[in-house]
């Protein structure tokens, strides 16, 4: 049975966004990101899909910032003490946000965005680099503790363990072995960022 969202009562601002948010990635989980539509999360969030098209023009937006509001945030990262521990601990977190809703969705995404230059600015645009921007807190740590060389810290090389985490995942599937997590961290990336 539908819901007609005309006689519930009225959501507006973050409310209304976060019961859209859960709606798509509730629908994600369900149906894969080829299978959602506007109808279904707006029917979900018990929302219009005018109040849907008014925030988020494309399907793409709409995922985009969805999957956003689940990915670990820089200050979420636990800070073990140690550059090891703290990468280990860091791509353990996006080994697990790829394995559920958010990794389906970016499936999706990227085969959406790469057949379209506007659609790859717009997941461009929506990402805010949160991956680098942990790695980025990682290292300044590090560099605090003085494990790491200022000197050693480029953006190529701050990019390199999400970067190898993502082909695995768009190559291999899921689940992300937590073996591979930490061979990332002890062959390439303890290695990159003590050179100096």
């Amino acid at each position: 049975m539908v819901t007609d969202h005309r006689k519930l009562p009225r959501r507006r601002g973050e409310a209304l966004n976060a019961a859209i948010h859960r709606a798509t990635l509730d629908e994600l989980a369900e149906s894969g990101y080829a299978g959602l539509t506007m109808e279904r999360v707006a029917e979900r969030a018990k929302a219009s899909k005018a109040s849907l098209y008014r925030r988020w023009p494309s399907r793409l937006e709409l995922v985009a910032e969805a999957v956003r509001t689940v990915l670990p945030t820089p200050e979420s990262v636990p800070d073990t003490g140690e550059l090891r521990g703290d990468l280990v601990a860091m791509l353990s977190q996006a080994a697990r946000v790829l394995s559920g809703p958010a990794g389906e969705a970016l499936r999706g995404l990227l085969g959406e965005a790469l057949s379209s230059g506007s659609q790859l600015g717009a997941m461009r645009r929506t990402s805010h680099g949160m991956g680098r921007k942990a790695m980025e807190e990682v290292v300044r740590r590090a560099v605090e503790r003085g494990e790491v060389d200022p000197g050693a810290v480029t953006p190529r090389r701050l990019d390199a363990g999400h970067a190898l985490l993502r082909h695995h995942f768009l190559f291999n599937g899921t689940p992300i072995p937590d073996d591979l997590v930490v061979q990332i961290v002890d062959e390439v990336l303890v290695p990159l960022l003590r050179r100096g």
